[in-house]
């Protein structure tokens, strides 16, 4: 559950209420992933699936970067917007839960566009010379301004980045963060608004969401 969600639950069933379906496939996704994960509110959901959706068919990316597959939920949602030539590559490091989002991944019309890696994420980016037309990022909060820096080598003019869980259950109002995770996460935040080369905006989507557009 959200910051967001905890706060004023009936708007956000509103929300849910005044938004387009989200696919059949994605139902029974987010239905297995309460059903058979300990940690199932690590799943993007209905409304940012919708966000992921709507911005991935805006732009109709070439190449798409995921961090954190979890059970494939968001990878889904921005494989929707994907150009009939182009792929999604999402990256996740639990070999454990790697056999739902497969499943799923399978199932969809979407599977030859898919390429899934268990990968440390720093370590595909250091490697790889891909450049990306959209990114969301949605793992390891204690790298989040690492996974900054490497990305914006791997990005063009127009490309659009994604980080997810930007608020922190509100944590980032601490003016003296107790954690590396809230920490890191304020250090983003102030690192993108300040950086020339980015425009971006802070959605209060669920978590947060600090949507960038590379200049």
């Amino acid at each position: 559950m959200s910051y967001f969600e905890e706060l004023h639950p009936e708007m956000d069933r509103y929300l849910e209420d005044t938004a387009s379906a989200e696919p059949e496939i994605l139902k029974r996704l987010r239905k297995e992933t309460f059903q058979k994960t300990t940690q199932p509110h690590m799943i993007s959901g209905y409304l940012q699936g919708r966000l992921l959706s709507l911005i991935s068919k805006m732009i109709s990316p070439k190449n798409i970067l995921e961090i954190g597959t979890f059970t494939g939920y968001a990878t889904l949602c921005l494989a929707e917007g994907l150009a009939k030539d182009g792929k999604i590559t999402t990256l996740d490091v639990n070999e454990d839960l790697a056999y739902l989002p497969r499943k799923y991944f399978d199932e969809s019309e979407y599977s030859t566009q898919i390429d899934f890696r268990i990968q440390d994420a720093k370590v595909f980016l250091k490697e790889t010379n891909e450049i990306f037309d959209l990114v969301f990022i949605d793992a390891d909060k204690e790298n989040y301004v690492e996974y900054f820096k490497l990305i914006k080598p791997q990005l063009k003019s127009g490309s659009v980045v994604m980080f997810d869980n930007v608020l922190w259950y509100g944590k980032v109002l601490e003016e003296n963060p107790k954690t590396k995770a809230t920490q890191n996460i304020k250090e983003l935040n102030d690192l993108v608004a300040q950086d020339e080369d980015f425009e971006n905006l802070i959605l209060p989507l669920r978590d947060g969401v600090n949507l960038m557009r590379k200049i």
